[in-house]
């Protein structure tokens, strides 16, 4: 074909020369008459071509007479006679024989009517139809080819001329008209040949999707046809006959095929056959379209797919009972959510469907574990009594009973423990399903941080959480899993929006943690610290770190002061040796820490009476202290510390064994419990101290007094002490002690249980409400801090952005409540910080300089 062009050029070049020899006139001739006799050899020509009877035929002589009409401007008509040709060629001679293939069943099935005929019998008779087609097309590709070789110069000249189609075009757009768009005979629903093909190719589709074998080769020839016709002679790609009437009717069928196969699938099978079922149509639809139909409607059947197979009924399948998103989560079925998840992003890029189930489901598992351990949490024990140590060695029932407030703190754990795990189990879904899409994660830590918050004791459980750990939980951990413990630990404070009130605990607990020695590793403690001040900030770590610096500049000065006594010489005073923590005030959180039962009701802190030798000794260290520390006031703090008192108990007559003999204890006491036992030092044996005289002598507070009263005289660990009464209610005004000659313990060295809020455990409904009231008091001076900080630059505000300011500004450390806010503007107005403006149309304030 490529060589042809050429040829014909050549040879219209050499019957130029030869007429220009031979003197003729190019427009001479007899007229009508020599077209007749030119179309004669054309027409004879064209149909030995239709015929395949092409071989013995002159190509020159074929040429030279359709050359000689164009030349005698008689192109039009021999355009027209073609065309003419070409429209009782297919009435006469393709016709019939596609007619012959139109069986009964066919018309039936393009009427939508099936029944009676098997699938094999349809499948048979479609392919006969289709090859029959086919080949009509084929053959009529073949004649037009030669057709347009021999009609070339009417092609380039009469055609372009006058902006006709070439006759190839025209042809093709004869097959359109007479073949496809040919009525059927013997059809009264009025039908077309296309009426026939489209119907054929679907039934023959939607055989394969039910499981048949089909030609898809021959299908793919007669969509290959489709392709190559167009509506119009101008051949507008758009305008494609596959694009215009078979993808419309290919789509159409689709669609209602899904919808009956989702509603079949949504009544009888489950979310995970859904699933795979889903999966497998998208997958054969895209093979479909590049073996058997045109890529050009891969995009559009997908859509199709995704509109009817998942769109439709994805809720109703994400409810789904046993099978559903619940289930899915519940029992880690991973393929299954992978798979959902890669369906849904087909069809939603915001995936709002899954984020909206996994945000609910999460939620609804994070409430479940609140409603537990609310439920699961003992009685708290009784306020005044102090927390059981260890049982004696031979009281194993002691030994495994459990205090009501370690039921409290282990619950507390228990509850950070499953969230921690429920958190896990859906980090391991989101990395290993849901291809760590950001928009879910950013849903997931939502929903975490929601049901978090709505546990009002988050912030307390979380940093009795990082207590325990932090006291034996990275015990004989390697590092790298103690680092799991503090990401762990880190991810749970991103998620508590009260972060002032976690900040709160944190330093009560931390500050116990290194007042009693119970923090097993200092550096962690300090990496604990810096992940805090990359979380929240700067102010909320520096005391916290100032806590850390007076613990070392303690022991600096517990070592100078030890070497400083050595040098004095006394030999008293080294009897007594005493271990220093100097606290500076405002990092030290001292009402958590058992000081509030120490201040009068005006808030002075009341001190309790010091022994002599330890008044003594506290003169020497303040003269040792202020010596390079001039300006600074010491207030010892009887509340917190502890002494480790030499006992001595004497052989009782007339007794064997133990009590036969002397007995030395060595007893670790609290500093009340060393004030109280010191006073017995100057009593007669048998005789005893009242409630009231203990008080009146030591003026340790009422609360404080019961409880360690309680411990020495009533828990049997270091019961040095008798009370008459001789119950085990906590003592009280006219309870009588005395000194216990007949203690026995099979341990040399004594550890007194230790009095309430000397150890990080749950706090009573008192003490919570006590604590949000102080935490409440500190919003409030940091809301007045920051609107006068934002007043004092703005100069004036209105109200609505002065609020939203203050909430933006305050959202990463706690959530400040509107009508706190409105009181602390109130308050600021009284102390004339602020002032109203006057006549403004919206509430506006002006910060006064």
């Amino acid at each position: 074909m490529a060589s042809q062009p050429s040829t014909n050029t050549a040879l219209e070049r050499g019957l130029e020369m030869s007429r220009r020899a031979a003197g003729l006139n190019p427009l001479g001739g007899h007229g009508d008459n020599d077209f007749e006799s030119q179309w004669d050899i054309l027409s004879s020509a064209l149909r030995e071509i239709h015929t395949k009877n092409a071989s013995q035929l002159s190509f020159e002589q074929i040429y030279r007479a359709s050359y000689k009409i164009v030349l005698k401007k008689q192109g039009d008509k021999l355009y027209d006679r073609v065309k003419e040709f070409e429209e009782q060629w297919f009435g006469g001679e393709v016709m019939p024989n596609i007619q012959k293939l139109i069986t009964p069943n066919l018309v039936n099935i393009a009427t939508g009517g099936m029944s009676g005929v098997t699938a094999n019998e349809r499948r048979m008779t479609g392919e006969e139809f289709l090859r029959g087609l086919k080949a009509a097309w084929e053959d009529h590709i073949t004649t037009m080819n030669m057709t347009t070789d021999v009609l070339m110069y009417m092609d380039r000249v009469y055609c372009t001329d006058n902006r006709k189609p070439s006759i190839f075009t025209t042809s093709m757009g004869l097959f359109r008209e007479h073949v496809l768009r040919s009525v059927i005979s013997d059809s009264r629903a009025g039908l077309i040949i296309f009426d026939i093909l489209n119907s054929v190719i679907l039934d023959q589709i939607n055989m394969e999707r039910d499981g048949d074998v089909i030609d898809k080769t021959l299908i793919r020839a007669c969509v290959y046809m489709l392709e190559g016709l167009y509506e119009s002679d101008d051949e507008n790609e758009l305008e494609k006959l596959y694009l215009t009437v078979f993808q419309v009717a290919f789509l159409a069928d689709a669609k209602e095929h899904y919808q009956k196969e989702c509603a079949t699938l949504l009544r009888e099978s489950d979310a995970s056959t859904w699933l795979r079922q889903t999966r497998k149509r998208l997958a054969e639809e895209d093979v479909r379209c590049q073996t058997t139909i045109s890529m050009l409607t891969s995009e559009k059947i997908a859509k199709v797919v995704e509109e009817e197979m998942i769109s439709a009924h994805l809720t109703e399948f994400l409810a789904m009972e046993g099978s559903g998103i619940k289930a899915m989560i519940e029992n880690d079925r991973y393929e299954d959510l992978t798979l959902l998840y890669q369906l849904i992003s087909r069809v939603d890029p915001s995936k709002s469907p899954l984020k909206i189930a996994l945000q609910a489901r999460v939620v609804e598992l994070g409430s479940e574990i609140n409603k537990t351990i609310t439920e699961s949490e003992s009685a708290p024990a009784p306020p005044a009594q102090p927390e059981d140590g260890e049982a004696e060695a031979g009281d194993k029932s002691k030994a495994t009973k459990q205090s009501a407030a370690a039921k409290q703190t282990a619950a507390a754990i228990r509850w950070v423990d499953e969230v921690l795990t429920l958190k896990d189990k859906f980090d391991t879904m989101w990395k290993n399903c849901l291809s760590e899409d950001l928009i879910l994660q950013t849903a997931l830590t939502k929903s975490f941080s929601d049901f978090i918050n709505l546990f009002p004791r988050c912030s307390e459980y979380v940093s009795l959480f990082i207590d325990d750990n932090l006291k034996r939980g990275i015990k004989g951990k390697t590092e790298s899993e103690i680092e799991v413990v503090l990401d762990k630990a880190t991810t749970l404070l991103r998620y508590i929006q009260d972060k002032d009130m976690f900040e709160r605990y944190y330093k009560k607990h931390l500050a116990r943690r290194l007042l009693h020695g119970k923090s097993e590793s200092a550096d962690v403690e300090k990496q604990m610290i810096s992940r805090m001040k990359l979380e929240i900030g700067n102010a909320f770590t520096t005391k916290l770190e100032g806590m850390f610096k007076d613990m070392t500049m303690s022991e600096d000065l517990t070592a100078g002061y030890r070497s400083h006594i050595q040098n004095l010489g006394d030999l008293d005073r080294k009897q007594v040796d005493l271990g220093i923590n100097v606290l500076t005030t405002n990092y030290w959180p001292m009402e958590s820490m058992g000081g509030a039962s120490s201040r009068g009701e005006d808030g002075t802190l009341m001190s309790c009476s010091w022994p002599t030798e330890i008044m003594n000794l506290q003169e020497s260290f303040k003269k040792f202290y202020l010596k390079e520390r001039n300006g600074r006031k010491l207030t010892w703090l009887g509340f917190l510390g502890s002494a480790d008192i030499k006992c001595v108990f004497p052989k009782i007559p007339g007794k064997e064994g133990i009590l036969g003999r002397e007995r030395r204890h060595e007893l670790n006491v609290p500093t009340y419990g060393m004030i109280i036992l010191l006073l017995f030092n100057i009593l007669a044996d048998g005789e005893s101290l009242t409630y009231e005289a203990i008080q009146q002598s030591t003026n340790i507070p009422p609360q404080d007094l019961s409880r360690m009263l309680f411990t020495l005289s009533v828990l049997p660990k270091a019961r040095v002490l008798t009370k008459n009464p001789a119950n085990k209610e906590l003592p009280k005004p006219g309870d009588k002690f005395s000194f216990n000659a007949s203690f026995t313990s099979k341990a040399v060295k004594i550890k007194a249980p230790v009095m309430v809020g000397a150890v990080n455990k749950v706090e009573g409904e008192e003490e919570r409400k006590d604590t949000e009231d102080r935490n409440d008091e500190h919003r409030g001076y940091v809301i007045d801090t920051v609107i006068v900080r934002i007043m004092k630059a703005r100069k004036l505000s209105t109200h609505q952005m002065l609020f939203s300011e203050v909430i933006a500004q305050l959202a990463q450390r706690f959530n400040p409540n509107i009508n706190m806010m409105k009181k602390r503007i109130e308050s600021l107005i009284e102390r004339e910080y602020l002032e109203r403006v006057e006549d403004a149309q919206v509430p506006t304030y002006k910060y006064l300089a």
